[in-house]
């Protein structure tokens, strides 16, 4: 990751994308993260913020998939990095073709 990039709160946009590059549904995240679908349905669509212990479920059930959130300038994004089978813990960079 580019050192100009700095991990930051995770944002609606950003939770949306997470999921999408998941191929996760609202229902599997909310189930991974062991919080109400209402309450990820909400966050995403920017009705309101959830408690700190949620949005902290929400974000290690991303996290643990692989997904970071990063921030640079005024743009933000995610990165994703998979698990290589065969040496769990450690991470290597996906790239699109």
């Amino acid at each position: 990751m580019p050192k100009e990039w700095l991990i930051g709160p995770m944002m609606p946009k950003q939770c949306r994308a997470a999921r999408a590059w998941l191929d996760w549904s609202q229902e599997e995240l909310a189930a991974k993260a062991k919080v109400s679908l209402s309450m990820v349905r909400d966050f995403e669509n920017g009705r309101h913020e959830p408690i700190a212990n949620n949005l902290a479920a929400i974000r290690a059930a991303l996290e643990t998939a692989g997904i970071s959130f990063v921030h640079s300038g005024s743009a933000s994004g995610i990165s994703f990095f998979e698990r290589e089978r065969r040496s769990a813990g450690r991470f290597r960079r996906v790239r699109q073709p």
